[in-house]
């Protein structure tokens, strides 16, 4: 994790030109990613896979940007991964009679898909999804790769995937057990189809917090991720690293990695600058990073 080089001006001019998404600035350290397909309740085309990688590694890359909020336009956040694309996907080997073909053909674009949802996982500015409405299928996979997860009170989320012959495959299966308390109830909501209304999701941890409308979640989704846009930039996107790591990681591998990165960054300007404008009782003003 490096300051970046890039001009940011130069990363967002491209990220402003897709398609499928609404992208603006909120202030100068808040990036607003919004899914931008109303027409089809925000379903997630190919096009939409592909924009989301591209817009979030921008995001990593851009000294600007220190929180990105995750919302969708209109009434419902996503029905899920769009049925004609999928479909395509499926009838791309059409007349191949080797399945060895048509396997490595499936898997490659089972990887492409998962590649785009883990450069939100990866991204190293804190992600804060706002959720309203129909979240379901792979839209429940997008929400599981931010950070921190709000909803309005009238959201309702479902893992599809059964229901469509197939398994969850872009993170739902190895991420929800990791985001709600209960090892059962991520097996009944996955194996059933059943519908989690706001109430249920904020009462495993899916989200943390429920809110009465639309406007109120988009004002605290802007609200934490400015207190978080706030924070030295070198502690918090080193703590979203050293969490992510910790999940693959053994308690000793984790500490030790965290040495490491803090005897590093430790060495850069925000500590000094932190401890400054606390002695001066002045809010502190930090570099990109």
């Amino acid at each position: 994790m490096f300051r970046a080089l890039s001009s940011p001006r130069i990363a967002f001019a491209k990220c402003l030109k897709y398609s499928t998404l609404k992208v603006s600035k909120a202030g100068d350290h808040i990036l607003k990613v919004s899914i931008n397909r109303t027409s089809k309740m925000n379903a997630m085309n190919l096009s939409f896979f592909h924009e989301l990688k591209s817009c979030f590694n921008d995001a990593t890359n851009d000294a600007s940007t220190r929180a990105i909020v995750l919302m969708a336009e209109g009434e419902n956040f996503s029905s899920g991964i769009d049925i004609g694309d999928l479909k395509k996907i499926m009838m791309a080997n059409e007349g191949e009679s080797d399945a060895a073909v048509i396997s490595k053909s499936l898997r490659s674009s089972i990887s492409d898909l998962q590649s785009c949802f883990s450069a939100v996982f990866n991204c190293t500015k804190p992600v804060i999804a706002a959720v309203q409405g129909l979240c379901m299928g792979a839209g429940v996979d997008l929400v599981l790769a931010a950070d921190v997860r709000l909803c309005e009170k009238n959201t309702s989320f479902s893992i599809k995937e059964v229901d469509l012959g197939i398994s969850a495959d872009l993170g739902t299966l190895q991420l929800l057990p990791r985001a709600i308390g209960s090892e059962s109830l991520c097996r009944e909501l996955i194996l059933t189809a059943r519908t989690m209304n706001a109430n249920e999701a904020k009462q495993c941890g899916f989200v943390s917090k429920e809110l009465p409308d639309i406007q109120s979640l988009h004002e605290n989704a802007l609200e934490i991720a400015d207190t978080i846009a706030s924070k030295s930039p070198i502690a918090v996107q080193g703590s979203k690293y050293i969490l992510n790591y910790s999940r693959d990681h053994s308690l000793k591998e984790s500490m030790a990695h965290q040495a490491l990165w803090n005897s590093v960054m430790l060495q850069g300007k925000d500590t000094s600058i932190a401890v400054k404008a606390a002695l001066m009782k002045k809010t502190p003003v930090y570099p990109g990073f």
